[in-house]
Parts: structure tokens; C-alpha cells; sequence
């Protein structure tokens, strides 16, 4: 019987040889052949599975064909960049290394200045006021007070000491704050390090050159553009400083170069404007105060907003407070006690007396100096605050609710030399029109004294007698002109006293006809009234315009005996560190324009118009003062101007677009504001007598029926006349004489 036959595996080759080896292999080594063949199928078995995901990864389909389309992606992405990282790393590495060799020490950067500074000293010697840019010395982050280093730090960039320059997580967070608030990316915060913003303050090592740029502005307005291309710039240089210097170098070149307002720049300036001391002095209150000028330093100046500089203060409290460089009783003492401001910064820089002073001084040494100025002045602090003080309080008691007038002060010496100056209602001002300087207003009556001092200088007695009548001239091109009185009435026979006191316009007029108008051009123009004057017979009425402060200066050469004035305010200015001044000025006093008799004489009858004329609310107690009222057509310019034997102060009032006043004369709301200022300024001064001469006889009677012989053609009428004028006449000849002998 046949047994059935198995299908057989084919021999093949290699396995034939396998087994054969093995099995000699094995006989060799004593091994059983069933054991390697079973570790051989063993090891078989785990390469299989291996083999088998091998394919199932890459094999067919859309997954799988997906997921190598990525892996290829992945893998091209990677190659160029870490290649472009690369390279953009050398490119980086190689411009950080350029600035690096460029940059100098830490020192040549600390001062960047382009203009210079103007200090302005007062009569005593003591700062009252900057100008310019103001520098106050240099200061580093060891030697400043560390709460003025902890408030920029825990302000700016409280990872300053950490980071490498670039603060990636700063600017991340920056760009989440715009976006949060409906900017663009780069509008709004910056995310800038206190090293990438010194970068900035370097204008990224350009310095200003003036013959490339329109003017300073606009290279400030350049080194601070935002757009991309300048954030990387600033980025690279802020990693080529942090290379080059220190932290604290860095932080002394940002304290020192940094704008803090009002002219400071650096914060050593700045605390010497804001409070008068050293930064190295500041308390908590005071750093807190100044480290949030870095913000926005015009707006947070506290010369523009105290309140709104020490509610920034106080955030920067609560900062200093997180970060630890405060305890929470120092932050709770710093909150309770706000920074105050030095007298000089209170007074907002000096306000319209120093802007005058900077307009007068030669610009080279003033508005433009490139050199750090120091300008001594007539300035008292003392009799600037009592005339803001009483002018504060006329408007406060004396003037309606929310009046728009304005009204203007000037007090100063009888040589000229400005004591004090107010150009507006709103005193703690710089940069602001002066109405005491810049305004040209008629002068009303104010300018009588001037018709009467010809007149009294020709040789006319101030018991002179005039016709206060009606009278007409033709003037020619214009037909016949009557002047009227200020109350529609005539008076009869008067001296010039009278007139004078009571403001009478129709006697004014006839004087000034009388003594020949161009003669009384010439000695108001003498003592300074120089602006266009009239040339009319309403020159007399003052017509004609002028300054409050050349009004004040004329009347201070009354007072002075008749000799010509030009108000001052410098009397030194020199340069930082120099002893010797490069202009200086002793006086104001000119030439002679009447006689010291004459002025006497008019000093007398401007003291009746104080004692028993219009200008009786000006009266001193106790103390003889002189001086006269003003008031323009249609009252659009109220003035009182006048003297002691000590003062001389001006004050006008009026509209700034013309507008009448209301119910307001000189003798009214002026006089007043005169007569609080002249009682402040004299607080504490002895009483000074009057350089006048009282009239040795009662005026010349006038008969009842008003019918006291005269001659119509000339309305003056004194027995002494001829006598009087003969006796001017040969003291004019004597003091020329002596001018000419001694120069003057």
C-alpha cells in the first residue's frame, strides 16, 4: 500500500547552505542545532514587526501621503531657518559690533546739549528764574539719591537689571496693550528698556548738526520716530551699548540726557528747578514725582499741573512699593506728603519779568545761547508778589464775576530799574503776552503831566490861570474841532493845578496850543513817549500810544527832576564760571528833558490830583503820593500811573480786543489796584518825602462874573510869567553849559 506523499518545500540554496553551516556550527560548539534554529526564529520574530510598520508608515493613502507632504515642509521650513537665523545673527552680531567700536566713554555722552542755559538772578543775588535748557550738572546712579534710581527703574523698566537690552516679553506685551486699546501694533506703548530709550535720547550716536535740519525741533521730532525699521535700529544699538557699557553707566547716561519739562533736561536740572536741590537730595515724594516726568514731561510738569504731577507721583509710589524699594510705612509717608515746589519753580520761571528780560538781553546770550548764561537782574521778589497779590484781590472784591478784562502792573525805581512787572490777570505764566510790554493803548489824560511840563519848562507858573471855555479849532482837512470835558461842562477861569487835578480836557487842549504842540512832542518824546504821537491838537488827550511800561518810565523822570528815563533789568550778565561780566548796567537815567524846577512844580500838581482830584482813591495814608488818571474814548483804556518818593508804579486796565469797559474810569478800578499795590510794596519802608515845590502865594483870584481881564489870545494868564520864563530860560543855558564842559 502506497503512503500518501506530502508536498514539499523546494530546497533552496541558501537555506541548504544555512542549515548545513549550522548544524557544523553546532557540532562544533556542542550546541543543539534546535536551540539556535529557535533563537533564530526568536530573533526573526522581532525584526518582523519592525519591517511590518515600516511599511505601514509609509505606505499608501491619503493619511500617509499627508503626513510626509508635512514632514517634507517641516524639514525645508527648519533647513532655512536656522540657515537665515544664522545669518541674520552674524548680520546682527556684525552691526552691534560697528556701533560697539564706535561708541566713546560713558562720560562724552552724558551732556547733550545744543543750546545753553539762561539763569536769572535777582537784585539779592538769588536764582528766581530759568531759561533755555537747563543743565545741572552731571550726577551718576551711585551718587544719586537710590529713591530717584528705584522710581525710574520700578517706573521704565523694573527688568532692567536682568534683561540684555531688548526686553522680548516688554514688547510683547506692549503690542497686546495697543491692540487691547484699538491702536496699531507700535502705536501707543513701545515696550522700550530704559537702554533702548537711551538709544533713543543718543539719536541712535547721530549728533545735531543745525546746518542739516530746520531747527532743533525737528531733529528732536526725528530722533523720536516710531516706525519699524527705527525700533530694530534702536534695538541693535540698545544691544551694542549693553555691550559697551555698564547698567549703571547706561542709567547715568538716561538720568543725565533725559527732558523732564520747563527746560530740564537731566534729572539733576530737574530737581534743581522743581525743588532747589540736588537730585542726590531727593526724598521719596520728590523721585516719585520727577521718574513720572518720563511719561510725558510737558503734561506732567508740575509747573503746568502740580495736581496732575502728584496723582502720577502717587502711581509711582504704589510701583516703587511692588518692587520693594519702598516699605509700606515709607510708601504710606511719601502718599501723605507730596512733593512741594521751590519758590522759583512756584513762580512758574519768573513769569512776564523774566520774559521781558530775555526779550531785552542780546538773543546770542538769551533766547539762542549756545553757553550757559547768568543774567543778574533789578527783579524783587517782594514787590513782584505784592502786585499780584493786590491785583488778585481788586478783581476778587472789586470787579464782577467772570470779567474778561485785563489789567497790567509795572513798579520800579526812579532811575528806571524794574522792580516788578504783572502783564496779566493770570500771573503764574511764561511765554505768555505782556500787556505791560507788548500792548500800545492810547493813554488817555495819563499823558497830560507832558503838556503841563512844557509848559511849566517855557516858564509858565503852575498858578497860571486858563479859560475853561468853548473853543473850537479848524483843523485843516477836517473842519472845526471842539473838545468837551469829560462831564459835558465848562468851569471858568482855573490854574493849571486845577486842571491838571480835575482832568480838565478844553484847558489841556489850549496849553498844549499855547506852548506849540511840537514842543510837547518833544518832551514826552524825551522821556520816551516815542510811538507815533499825534500830531493833531488831540495830542494833548493822548491820542497817541504807548507801552504801560514807557508810560511808568516817563513818569519816573518826573520824579527823578526832569531827566530822561529808559527802563532796565539787567545789570550783569556774564557766562558760568566766568568773573568777569560780559554787559552791565549801573542806571537809566538819560539826558535832561525839564527843568529839576519845572518837574518840582509838577510833582505839586500831580500830588493835588491824588489829595483833591480824580485820583483820590489812590490816596496813601500817611504817605504823599503824586500821579494821574487815564481814561481813552469810548473807555476802552483805564490808566493810573503815579509816585512816591520811593516808587514809581503804572497800571492799566482794559479789553485785549478794544472792547469798552463798563462803569470804569482811571480814577476808578486803576486807582484802586494802584493804591493796593503802593501799600504792599511799602510795607515796612520809611516815609519819603516828595520832591516838590508847594506855591508861595493863593493862585491869582478870578473875579466873581467869571470877567478877569485876559487876553483872548492867550489863554494862559500869570503876573509872574516873563519873570518865570526868564528864570527857566537862564537855567536851561547853565545846565547846557555844564553838559558841554562835563559831558553831560
Amino acid at each position: 500500500m502506497s503512503r500518501p506523499t506530502r508536498p514539499t518545500r523546494p530546497l533552496r540554496a541558501d537555506n541548504r547552505y544555512r542549515a548545513a553551516k549550522s548544524s557544523s556550527s553546532a557540532e562544533k560548539t556542542g550546541k543543539k542545532p534546535a536551540m539556535r534554529a529557535k533563537k533564530a526564529s526568536g530573533t526573526a520574530s522581532k525584526r518582523r514587526p519592525r519591517t511590518a510598520r515600516r511599511r505601514r508608515g509609509g505606505g499608501g493613502g491619503i493619511r500617509g501621503a499627508f503626513r510626509g507632504l508635512v514632514n517634507w515642509v517641516f524639514r525645508l521650513v527648519w533647513a532655512v531657518s536656522w540657515r537665515f537665523g544664522a545669518v541674520l545673527g552674524l548680520v546682527i552680531a556684525g552691526a552691534v559690533f560697528m556701533i560697539y567700536s564706535t561708541l566713546p566713554p560713558a562720560d562724552d555722552l552724558m551732556d547733550g546739549r545744543a543750546r545753553g542755559s539762561v539763569t536769572l538772578m535777582d537784585a539779592r543775588g538769588e536764582v528766581f528764574a530759568w531759561r533755555g535748557d537747563q543743565f545741572g550738572g552731571a550726577i551718576t546712579a551711585n551718587t544719586v539719591s537710590p529713591y530717584l534710581k528705584h522710581a525710574i527703574v520700578a517706573t521704565e523698566d523694573r527688568r532692567f537689571y536682568k534683561h540684555f537690552g531688548v526686553s522680548p516679553r516688554g514688547v510683547a506685551s506692549a503690542i497686546r496693550i495697543n491692540l487691547s486699546e484699538g491702536r496699531s501694533a507700535l502705536q501707543g506703548h513701545g515696550g522700550s528698556t530704559i537702554t533702548q530709550q537711551t538709544a533713543k535720547l543718543l539719536c541712535l550716536g547721530r549728533p545735531y548738526v543745525p546746518e542739516d535740519w530746520k531747527n532743533e525741533a525737528a531733529y528732536e521730532a526725528d530722533c523720536r520716530r516710531g516706525s519699524l525699521g527705527r525700533k530694530i535700529r534702536e534695538a541693535i544699538y540698545a544691544l551694542a551699548l549693553e555691550a559697551r557699557y555698564t547698567k549703571d553707566e547706561i542709567l547715568t547716561i538716561y538720568m543725565n540726557r533725559a527732558y523732564l519739562g520747563a527746560g530740564a533736561r537731566g534729572f539733576q536740572a530737574a530737581s534743581q528747578r522743581y525743588f532747589g536741590k540736588s537730585a542726590a537730595d531727593v526724598n521719596p515724594s520728590e523721585a516719585a514725582m520727577l521718574a513720572g516726568l518720563l511719561v510725558a514731561p510737558t503734561r506732567y510738569a508740575p509747573t503746568t499741573n502740580l495736581q496732575l504731577s502728584r496723582d502720577r507721583a502717587d502711581v509711582i509710589v504704589g510701583l516703587m512699593e511692588r518692587e520693594g524699594y519702598l516699605n509700606a510705612t515709607e510708601a504710606a509717608v511719601a502718599h501723605a506728603n507730596p512733593a512741594e515746589l521751590s519758590e522759583a519753580a512756584e513762580a512758574r520761571a519768573g513769569g512776564y519779568f523774566a520774559d521781558w528780560i530775555m526779550e531785552s538781553a542780546p538773543s546770542f546770550l538769551a533766547s539762542e545761547t549756545t553757553e550757559d548764561v547768568v543774567i543778574r537782574t533789578t527783579f524783587d521778589k517782594r514787590l513782584q508778589r505784592a502786585a499780584e497779590e493786590a491785583l488778585a484781590w481788586v478783581f476778587e472784591n472789586k470787579v464782577r464775576g467772570g470779567s474778561k478784562a485785563q489789567a497790567a502792573i509795572v513798579v520800579m525805581d526812579a532811575d528806571g530799574a524794574v522792580r516788578a512787572m504783572v502783564g496779566g490777570r493770570k500771573t503764574k505764566v511764561a511765554g505768555e503776552f505782556n500787556r505791560a510790554t507788548q500792548a500800545l493803548r492810547q493813554t488817555g489824560s495819563a499823558f497830560k503831566p507832558f503838556v503841563y511840563a512844557a509848559a511849566l519848562d517855557l516858564g509858565y507858573s503852575y498858578n497860571a490861570r486858563v479859560d475853561d471855555a468853548p473853543y473850537t479849532l479848524n483843523i485843516p482837512g477836517s473842519g472845526p474841532w471842539s473838545p468837551k470835558n469829560y462831564d459835558r461842562k465848562y468851569h471858568g477861569m482855573v490854574t493849571l493845578t486845577e486842571a491838571l487835578s480835575q482832568s480838565l480836557n478844553v484847558p489841556a487842549v489850549k496849553v498844549s496850543e499855547e506852548v506849540g504842540r511840537e514842543n510837547v512832542r518833544r518832551i514826552a518824546s524825551d522821556f520816551g513817549l516815542k510811538s507815533d504821537l499825534a500830531a493833531g491838537p488831540a495830542l494833548a488827550l493822548g491820542a497817541s500810544e504807548s507801552t504801560l511800561l514807557n508810560m511808568t518810565a516817563a513818569y519816573a523822570g518826573i520824579l527823578n527832576g526832569g531827566s530822561s528815563v529808559t527802563p532796565y533789568g539787567l545789570t550783569e550778565l556774564r557766562l558760568l564760571g566766568d568773573s568777569d561780566p560780559l554787559i552791565g548796567k549801573e542806571g537809566g537815567i538819560g539826558e535832561r528833558v525839564i527843568s529839576e524846577r519845572a518837574a518840582r512844580q509838577l510833582v505839586w500838581m500831580m500830588y493835588q490830583v491824588i489829595e483833591s482830584g480824580t485820583g483820590r482813591r489812590a490816596k496813601l495814608d500817611g504817605r504823599p503820593a503824586a500821579g494821574k488818571t487815564g481814561t481813552t474814548q469810548a473807555a476802552r483804556d483805564a490808566w493810573f500811573v503815579g509816585f512816591t518818593g520811593d516808587y514809581v508804579a503804572g497800571v492799566w486796565m482794559g479789553y485785549d480786543d478794544n472792547t469798552p469797559l463798563s462803569g470804569v474810569t482811571g480814577g476808578g478800578l486803576p486807582a484802586e489796584i494802584w493804591h493796593e499795590t503802593m501799600l504792599r510794596v511799602h510795607e515796612g519802608v520809611p516815609v519819603s518825602a516828595l520832591p516838590m515845590d508847594a506855591p508861595a502865594r493863593a493862585p491869582d483870584a478870578v473875579a466873581e462874573d467869571g470877567a478877569t481881564p485876559r487876553n483872548p489870545s492867550n489863554p494862559l494868564n500869570s503876573v509872574d510869567r516873563a519873570v518865570d520864563k526868564a528864570v527857566n530860560r537862564t537855567e536851561r543855558a547853565i545846565n547846557n553849559v555844564l553838559r558841554s564842559i562835563f559831558g553831560g
